[in-house]
């Protein structure tokens, strides 16, 4: 019986130790909960987005205070954008949804385009790299996107691929991009980003 406690507990000993310092998650811990409701707003920029039929198409949602009023702008990275800014109505209101747009109000979303059938990617809009929640004052270090599928970052000049997962495909090592959980119901339906 002693042989095997022993055994147990070597075992277990083993299995602590092979544990590495680093572990990568797939999904940010930090909770948005963001829902945009494109049955109701029609913003075909978004749409383009989130038709999994145009894998590759990605748009950064974006949220601004604009003349005492709520509102979201979408572009794309096919340079196309909102014509005008998509104003809250009561369910945005209601869902207060500015306060959910990633760390600093903005998002990545679209359909990657290797994987059949293509998976639905959510990222924050802030580079991993550069931007630091918790060091005040706050300062923005938005990505851009190329046409291609990736997202850059002008401060460390690390480029992502937005169609792998975030991960870094040039520039200096370091964190991946930081993906939330996504799903929609279609082009012109519900967006939920968790």
């Amino acid at each position: 019986m002693r042989r095997c406690v022993q055994s147990v507990l070597l075992l277990f000993l083993i299995l602590l130790s092979s544990c590495g310092d680093r572990v990568d998650y797939e999904y940010s811990s930090r909770r948005i909960f963001f829902t945009f409701h494109n049955d109701t707003h029609q913003d075909p920029i978004l749409a383009s987005a989130l038709n999994s039929m145009s894998p590759g198409v990605y748009c950064i949602i974006r949220y601004s205070y604009v003349s005492g009023r709520h509102s979201f702008s979408f572009e794309n990275n096919q340079g196309l954008r909102s014509g005008s800014p998509v104003w809250f109505d009561g369910i945005d209101l209601k869902l207060e949804s500015w306060k959910h747009v990633g760390q600093n109000n903005g998002l990545i979303v679209g359909y990657g385009n290797l994987d059949v059938p293509a998976p639905l990617y959510a990222y924050d809009l802030q580079c991993p790299n550069c931007f630091q929640p918790n060091v005040l004052p706050l300062r923005s270090y938005e990505l851009k996107l190329s046409g291609d599928g990736f997202a850059f970052c002008t401060n460390c000049h690390r480029k992502y691929n937005l169609n792998t997962g975030g991960n870094i495909v040039s520039g200096e090592g370091g964190k991946k991009l930081i993906r939330y959980r996504a799903n929609c119901t279609g082009p012109t339906g519900v967006l939920g980003v968790n």
